[in-house]
């Protein structure tokens, strides 16, 4: 079969691989119809997350078809279209059965790195290096699927493929953004980054009852999507500082809470930014927390910093002080797909929210290369490339 394999720093090809088999009969076999870029691809094309080996299949935002199924899988058979959460998870262990998915004790074969650099394991994901479990990507004609009466959706009559895809995880990130944020009527929501992740925290904020959300970005059709599609209203970094006019725009407060859907790789101005940037480079820290110094030193006394943005290791010169003496509230994580994917299929079911739009480039794999130079350039309107096997 045909996949999206990455070759290196900076490099990835289309090759042809083997077909993937079921080795537990837990297992299913996934035929790919659509299988999304991801802002946190990025960090393993520019090789900020370690553990990558050549050949490793990229992905893991898909939607597809059960064509094959192992004997323990009860819940989807073949023939069913299915979205996939991009967090694996088992299913029985404690962090699974508590609907902390993306900590699951057993789906990660390789959690040694994880528990080396983080201090403790962490769920496998499609397609995202070794030290998360070395899996094999969705950005190819086939996927295997372990756990799948865990972690495969049946999508519902009715909703398109190109709505239903993005529960897999950009729509879900998002609303796990807002919902960690535990909004109230009436409050202020500030969402760092206007990318996939960005636009369905902004639309999720509303849709958990947030009165106005302010989105932060310098890439203007970004923007742009932010206000017609969301809502938002709209703070471009690159023309305004961004801590005065989130004080304007509140009262003098600042905003209830403040969302980072940026991570490791944010972009900024000034001399911090360009520390950061050196430092990066030089692996003298692995993430540039730019986004994550602006929320906490924006965010209102008392707040909450939602951080859905991925960090992978470590970063200088966050404020604590702040964080402590304001009474911030930080709350942060992987994705919990498996237990929001249900309610976000029912959403986009009855139209409360239809996360389509993101599409705004589809190919096929062997457009790959081309779709993620796209994507990491931000080229011609491009927020999410989507490639149909």
């Amino acid at each position: 079969m045909r996949a999206i394999c990455w070759n290196g720093v900076d490099d990835i090809v289309v090759e042809s691989v083997p077909e993937p088999k079921l080795i537990s009969p837990h297992d299913a076999i996934v035929r790919v119809s659509l299988s999304s870029v991801c802002g946190s691809d990025l960090h393993l094309l520019h090789g900020y997350i370690p553990t990558m080996k050549q050949g490793d299949i990229l992905g893991h935002e898909f939607l597809g078809e059960v064509v094959e199924t192992g004997a323990e899988v009860k819940r989807v058979q073949r023939g069913d279209r299915v979205v996939v959460s991009s967090i694996i998870g088992c299913g029985r262990c404690a962090y699974c059965q508590r609907e902390l998915w993306s900590l699951c004790e057993n789906s990660n074969p390789h959690h040694v790195v994880t528990d080396r650099v983080f201090g403790d394991t962490t769920a496998a994901i499609f397609g995202y290096s070794h030290a998360f479990g070395g899996f094999a990507g969705s950005h190819a004609e086939y996927v295997r699927v372990p756990f799948a009466d865990h972690g495969a959706f049946k999508v519902p009559d009715g909703v398109r493929d190109e709505s239903a895809l993005f529960a897999s995880d950009a729509l879900s990130t998002g609303y796990m953004a807002a919902e960690l944020c535990d909004i109230r009527p009436g409050q202020v929501v500030a969402v760092w980054g206007c990318g996939g992740v960005g636009q369905m925290a902004i639309k999720s904020a509303y849709l958990l009852g947030a009165e106005r959300v302010i989105a932060i970005d310098r890439i203007a059709d970004r923007l742009a999507m932010a206000k017609a599609h969301g809502g938002a209203d709209a703070l471009n970094y690159a023309e305004v500082d961004v801590q005065e006019a989130l004080r304007e725009m509140t009262g003098g407060r600042g905003p209830d809470a403040c969302i980072d859907a940026v991570g490791m790789e944010a972009d900024g101005t000034g001399l911090q930014h360009a520390v950061d940037r050196v430092k990066q480079a030089f692996r003298m820290q692995s993430d540039r927390p730019l986004v994550l110094r602006e929320a906490m030193l924006a965010c209102r006394k008392g707040g909450t910093v939602s951080i859905v943005g991925v960090y992978s290791g470590f970063a200088d010169k966050i404020p604590l002080g702040a964080l402590m003496n304001k009474a911030l509230i930080v709350r942060t994580g992987q994705q919990h797909g498996q237990r929001y994917i249900p309610r976000l299929l029912d959403h986009i079911q009855r139209g409360d929210i239809d996360p389509s739009y993101l599409l705004t480039h589809r190919m096929c794999l062997d457009d790959g290369p081309h779709g993620y130079r796209l994507f990491e350039a931000r080229a011609e309107a491009c927020v999410r490339a989507v490639f149909a096997p």
